[in-house]
């Protein structure tokens, strides 16, 4: 089930399904660790003698956030019950307090008496060995947990705290949890519990005929007791209301920076830019690690999951952010980076939240011997995004304090890690991870991160570098031409592999050939890129209603069929690629039309709160894989971003020749 909600603050993250059962939260770091791992914190309503769960059949629920914040704003609504819940709810932008206040109201003409009741499925440290949870008299409050990561969970109903709570055992020895015992509508007030166990509090409210009552509820995480204590005291002394309106005015604050015109683009592309930058902002965790998702749901296909540090992406999350003006995001991650880098100069597969190096399907043994995992690409994309970033913020003492530990040692490996037959990189993984092989993408990628370390080193004096690293970039450069273009199909291929000593070519339609023209290779008008970019559109468009772009033919990944107007799931990013070569080939408005639909069909295409998926359902829309994806976000930014400017720029020369015109 795809996330609706995604709430977070750098070190706490808070992600909710469609029915508004809290499904994941990540302490002390963004993606790391989850201590809920998809298990349902829900919430349960007694009324009339009758108790139903907030996600069962009866309920209308819409999920969404309050416009311009990283604040939720949801309601649901049961006809036969004769109720409705406004729910408003955020992770407070500086403290680990996740808060929430819901709005009963009696839509029936009778005095009632109503119970909400909160369940707690904490796997704390994504286990459920050795939890304890218990009711704090002091506090007046449930807390759970483990070692170093403490949960406390309170609330009130007007002058009133938690009416009544329950410790107890799950998913083991035929116990099933403290949710059952509150389908009574009574909970039987067990103190504590030991193991692998849950807990479930409720609030009582008198509500008169066609009246409404306010619930206040919060989470506080800490390392230790006093500290979930001190951050529950806060809670009382302020208020829910007070903490929620200063995180929304926070999070407004913080989109306001820069005041953006976005030209003839919908009221709706607009917004969704502006969730964008806020969705790309939760999953970034405040020691620079930019995770790919944190959509447990993925758990259920694999048993791992995406709450890693793929470089690749960060670097072109990091690119976007760059464009956007928010670079103090992004030197964290480029200091992350200069922490993580291998001794020979090349970055891994991918990296947990703290730097540790994450898991892999990449063998460092093949048939022909020794072999590096790696993708290389993400080595390059790093130092291309890193001389983004110089060249719009132009700070030189932060750039030198990378060059030594990371831009050189970076740079040298790829001068080294060549064939020296074809100038080309030798073999590594390509961006999806799925086959080793000399790939266009990759080739490019690598072109474009010798040329910034080049460019770097020129920048600090270091002219025998910089040459070095200029040959090498021309060398790539040359053999992209010479042996991944071809001829007769009037395109690039997708890569080539070396096999008893010949290049054998894979000519398979491949999205990813945008990085051509995305990384400089050659220009987007180039006759060869444009055949290329025209072929790519036309083989891989998704010719349903639903539409969009799959990533190459066949693409298998989560494939829900195939079928000639079907190469494969439409994609975000890939999309948004095709919108990016139309832009950056378009010389009047008239060629913004395209990337313009592109743009709108984006917006069509995410969930009703304004999340983008990886993919979608080629036949119904719905979100596939993982809801939402930190790249998919950040690629609609730069794409916003890049239409804005080419709009910009076509009518300044439209302006510019009115003006020669009139005095002519």
């Amino acid at each position: 089930m795809p996330r609706a909600l995604v709430l977070g603050n750098g070190r706490m993250l808070v992600n909710f399904d469609d029915r508004l059962n809290m499904r994941d939260l990540y302490f002390p770091r963004v993606g790391m660790t989850n201590h809920i791992m998809g298990h349902k914190n829900g919430i349960g309503i007694w009324v009339d003698g009758r108790f139903e769960w907030l996600d069962g059949p009866g309920w209308t629920v819409r999920t969404g956030y309050e416009e311009g914040s990283l604040a939720g704003e949801s309601s649901a609504r049961h006809g036969e019950l004769g109720l409705e819940l406004t729910i408003r709810d955020a992770v407070h932008f500086r403290d680990d307090l996740y808060l929430k206040t819901i709005r009963i109201a009696n839509l029936l003409p009778r005095r009632r008496e109503v119970r909400l009741f909160f369940t707690h499925d904490f796997c704390v440290d994504e286990s459920d060995i050795g939890d304890t949870s218990f009711y704090d008299p002091g506090t007046d409050a449930i807390v759970h947990y483990k070692r170093d990561k403490w949960f406390l969970m309170s609330g009130h109903a007007g002058e009133h705290g938690i009416f009544q709570y329950a410790n107890g055992t799950k998913r083991f020895a035929g116990a099933e949890g403290t949710w059952r015992d509150a389908e009574d509508g009574w909970l039987e007030g067990n103190p504590i519990a030991q193991g692998s166990v849950d807990s479930c509090i409720s609030f009582r409210l008198d509500l008169g005929p066609h009246s409404h009552r306010t619930l206040d509820y919060w989470i506080a995480a800490g390392r230790n007791l006093e500290e979930v204590r001190r951050l529950h005291r806060r809670v009382r002394r302020a208020g829910v209301v007070q903490l929620l309106e200063h995180t929304r005015a926070y999070w407004r604050s913080w989109l306001g920076k820069k005041r953006w015109d976005f030209k003839d683009l919908s009221p709706g592309a607009a917004e969704l830019f502006y969730r964008s930058l806020l969705v790309v902002r939760t999953q970034i965790d405040r020691d620079g690690a930019i995770t790919a998702a944190n959509d447990s749901d993925i758990l259920h296909f694999n048993r791992d999951h995406y709450s890693y540090v793929w470089p690749r992406d960060g670097a072109l999350v990091a690119y976007a952010l760059d464009s956007a003006g928010y670079s103090e995001l992004t030197r964290a991650f480029y200091q992350f980076c200069r922490r993580v880098i291998a001794p020979g100069g090349y970055l891994l597969h991918k990296y947990h939240p703290d730097g540790s190096v994450g898991s892999s399907w990449h063998p460092w043994l093949s048939d022909e011997g020794p072999q590096l995992p790696i993708q290389e690409d993400e080595t390059a994309l790093v130092l291309h995004a890193l001389w983004h970033f110089f060249e719009r913020e132009r700070d030189l003492d932060f750039v030198e304090s990378l060059y030594a530990p990371l831009i050189k040692p970076a740079g040298d490996f790829m001068v080294h890690y060549r064939d020296l037959r074809t100038g080309l990189p030798l073999e590594s993984y390509d961006l999806w991870e799925e086959r080793r092989g000399v790939f266009t993408f990759t080739a490019s990628a690598v072109w474009a991160g010798l040329m910034a370390a080049s460019r770097f080193a020129r920048l600090f004096g270091e002219e025998e570098d910089a040459a070095k690293y200029s040959r090498a970039a021309a060398e790539v450069r040359a053999g992209i031409l010479e042996h991944l273009w071809v001829e007769k199909l009037d395109r690039f291929a997708r890569g080539l592999t070396f096999s008893g000593g010949k290049l054998v070519l894979d000519t398979t339609l491949e999205s990813s050939l945008y990085g051509l023209h995305a990384f400089g290779v050659l220009p987007a008008d180039d006759p060869r890129v444009k055949s290329t970019i025209l072929q790519v559109e036309e083989g891989l468009t998704v010719k349903t209603p639903i539409g969009g772009v799959a990533r190459y033919e066949r693409d298998y990944y989560f494939a829900r069929r195939h079928h000639p107007h079907v190469p494969g799931n439409p994609w975000f990013i890939c999309t948004l690629w095709i919108a990016q070569w139309y832009i950056a080939t378009a010389r009047a408005k008239a060629d913004l039309k395209k990337p313009r639909e592109i743009l709108e069909w984006c917006v069509q295409r995410a969930t009703p709160s304004g999340l983008l998926s990886e993919q979608i359902h080629p036949d119904t829309g719905e979100p596939l894989s993982v809801t939402p994806l930190t790249w998919s976000h950040s690629t609609y930014i730069q794409t916003v971003l890049m239409y804005v400017r080419a709009m910009k720029e076509i009518e300044e020369r439209a302006r510019i020749a009115e003006a020669w015109h009139a005095r002519s």
